[in-house]
């Protein structure tokens, strides 16, 4: 069996929803879900938050997370790649363990409704993937981007990509390429690659298929969960309820 951590990035700053990580959604911390999913999850042997916060540390270990270090400040800024808090941890366990594992499970903390069962499942296909640099996930996109334009400096409309003319844009949506959507449900990293090339993603990123998630980036996206969450059963909301007291 693989030797799998996850790592939650969870810094202090936040423009779009202020104090996002603490936020409560349905009784419990927005954190507190990526944590509970990780737990669940069977392929995951630790998780780990990395955070600048000594208050998100405090609340991520309410919830079983190890936060064994904090960021630093100049890897918690609003531009900060996810490359540097990951190698910033890769870094910190090899100096203070003295090993790594063979893939960190990438969960940011704005994704919070997962369902463990597809986190184990997205584990078991990178480990199958030989090749693969990484992994990440991403839904079908409902809308071809090869139907979009951009529009110059003098006003004019012009395809996205020279591979179709203008006219061949309004072709009908099932004769372009499927497009997939990035999100947030799962990253799978692979530790071998990114200790050789101090590059966390790679050329060879195998494509998950995901369910459409809700992710929060604006204070309506908040919104939103929240009506999910009082209006429909989640399993890692009820396993919240049920193993920790809901905050008002």
């Amino acid at each position: 069996m693989s030797k799998v951590i996850a790592i939650i990035p969870a810094r202090s700053g936040s423009k779009g929803v202020p104090n996002k990580n603490l936020k409560i959604l349905g009784g419990f911390p927005l954190i507190a879900y990526s944590i509970a999913a990780s737990a669940l999850s069977k392929g995951i042997q630790r998780t780990l938050v990395s955070t600048d916060s000594p208050e998100i540390r405090d609340m991520a270990k309410c919830y079983g997370a190890e936060v064994p270090f904090l960021r630093p400040e100049e890897f918690a800024r609003d531009d900060s790649p996810d490359s540097e808090f990951v190698l910033h941890a890769i870094d910190w366990l090899m100096k203070n363990e003295g090993g790594l594992p063979d893939y960190i499970v990438h969960l940011r903390p704005t994704t919070p409704l997962r369902d463990p069962e597809i986190i184990d499942f997205a584990i078991t296909e990178m480990e199958k993937q030989a090749q693969a640099t990484s992994l990440r996930s991403g839904h079908l996109a409902s809308e071809s981007p090869f139907k979009w334009f951009l529009r110059n400096q003098n006003g004019f409309f012009s395809g996205i990509t020279q591979a179709y003319s203008n006219d061949q844009i309004n072709m009908a949506r099932h004769l372009f390429p499927e497009v997939y959507i990035p999100d947030g449900y799962v990253d799978i990293l692979k530790v071998s690659f990114i200790n050789q090339h101090k590059a966390i993603h790679g050329d060879l990123i195998y494509g998950f298929i995901s369910p459409v998630c809700q992710e929060v980036d604006t204070l309506e996206d908040f919104e939103y969960l929240e009506f999910l969450v009082k209006n429909k059963p989640f399993f890692i909301h009820e396993y919240l309820e049920k193993h920790y007291k809901a905050k008002v």
